[in-house]
């Protein structure tokens, strides 16, 4: 689903619907309990959430960093899906390198196909943009460990630990 904000030619989720691997939608045509990607969740995603994304679907809200936070806002509280935040990931992507969180449309897609045990669709996904070999190898580590949990509890534990060992501490 596109929101806007950004040059639609450099959208990597507007990469995905052209190369066949998504359907753009308007947000109100999204499955009821679709899993929607939107960092101001405030589920994590959890392997757990596999059969969800199975049964009814993946949704990322493709939308600018710097002006569509507020669009995030009003979808996270006008609808009621499935809604999960990423857990803690680096950016591969050559605009937000290295920044915790801040991923590209197909960044966060990838990472929720590989959390949620479908990790040959999120390396084909990646094997279509230059940088996403450099998204992998970042997070190759964290994905496996989010991959590994049980449940949400255990994928916040994991993140905590990642956090910790990066020297950032929460709360």
């Amino acid at each position: 689903m596109r929101l806007g904000g950004d040059d639609p030619k450099l959208s990597t989720a507007m990469k995905l619907v052209r190369l066949g691997y998504a359907t753009r939608i308007h947000v109100n045509d999204i499955p009821p309990h679709s899993i929607v990607l939107n960092p101001l969740s405030q589920e994590i995603l959890k392997p757990p959430d596999s059969a969800l994304l199975l049964r009814h679907g993946l949704a990322v809200l493709d939308t600018s960093w710097n002006s569509g936070i507020e669009d995030l806002r009003k979808i996270a509280v006008k609808r009621k899906y499935e809604q999960r935040v990423l857990p803690v990931l680096k950016a591969g992507n050559p605009v937000n390198y290295g920044i915790l969180t801040k991923l590209s449309s197909a960044e966060a897609v990838a990472a929720a196909l590989y959390i949620t045990g479908f990790k040959e669709y999120s390396l084909e996904i990646l094997s279509k943009f230059k940088w996403g070999p450099t998204f992998y190898e970042l997070n190759k580590e964290y994905l496996e460990r989010y991959s590994s949990a049980k449940s949400a509890d255990e994928v916040i534990k994991i993140q905590e630990e990642i956090l910790k060992s990066m020297n950032i501490h929460l709360r």
